[in-house]
C-alpha cells in the first residue's frame, strides 16, 4: 500500500493519492495556516474507521440474508493532550439503518465488525475506547 501526498499551496494543504489515483484533500485549521479546504488528519482516522466498519457491517448482514435499504454512520471522537501531540481516548460510532432488518443480526454484524474485522478499529482501540450503538428506521 502506498499513498502519495502532494502540497497544494504555501502552507498546509494537501493532496493525497492512492496506488489507483484516487485523490482526497487534507488541510489544517486556520491557526496553522489552513484553509479549511479538506479534512484534518485526525478527521480522517475517524472517517477510516467508520467506513471500515461500515463495509464490513454491510458484508456481514450481506450474509446473514439482511439488506439494508440505507446506512448512515455518525461518528465522534473526544482526544487527550499526551505530550506534544494528542489521540482518541474515545471513539463512539452510531450507525443508523433503514429497511426490514433482524436487530439481533445487526447487533451480531457491528459487534464482528469492532472486535474482529475493522483493522482501524484494532488499531485505533490501542489508545481509544470504541463503543458503538445503532437504531434502525422503516
Amino acid at each position: 500500500m502506498k499513498i502519495s501526498i502532494q502540497r497544494l499551496n504555501d502552507a498546509v494543504h494537501m493532496e493525497a493519492k492512492n496506488e489507483d489515483g484516487i485523490t482526497l484533500q487534507m488541510d489544517g485549521t486556520g491557526e496553522i495556516g489552513g484553509i479549511n479546504g479538506g479534512f484534518r488528519p485526525m478527521q480522517m482516522l475517524l472517517a477510516a474507521a467508520g467506513g471500515c466498519s461500515a463495509i464490513d457491517v454491510v458484508g456481514i448482514l450481506k450474509k446473514q440474508r439482511q439488506n439494508p435499504d440505507d446506512l448512515k454512520i455518525e461518528v465522534t471522537g473526544d482526544r487527550v493532550s499526551v505530550g506534544s501531540y494528542s489521540e482518541f481516548k474515545s471513539i463512539h460510532i452510531h450507525f443508523i439503518f433503514k429497511g426490514d432488518l433482524d436487530e439481533n443480526k445487526v447487533a451480531r454484524a457491528i459487534d464482528l465488525s469492532l472486535t474482529k474485522y475493522c483493522s482501524v478499529s484494532k488499531t485505533l482501540e490501542k489508545t481509544a475506547k470504541i463503543t458503538s450503538s445503532f437504531e434502525i428506521t422503516a
